[in-house]
């Protein structure tokens, strides 16, 4: 994760993002998409029982366009 300090929240490079719908898919609690299959992800920080998950979904995201990222402190 970028930085330090902060809760993680998820963040979406709309460059390198081709809207699979695959991170919508693991993690529905936290990522809608919009009309063209775009991830909406929630602006709020990452719960912690979602965390692994949110890992998980990164990773796993084909064009590496998820990431978390730390808010400032």
């Amino acid at each position: 994760m970028a930085g330090h300090g902060g809760e993680p929240t998820l963040r979406i490079d709309p460059v390198a993002c081709v809207g699979h719908g695959l991170c919508a898919e693991l993690l529905p609690e936290l990522i809608d998409l919009d009309e063209w299959g775009y991830p909406l992800p929630d602006p709020g920080p990452v719960p912690t029982a979602l965390l692994a998950q949110a890992r998980r979904t990164v990773a796993i995201c084909p064009t590496l366009a998820l990431r978390l990222q730390r808010t400032s402190a």
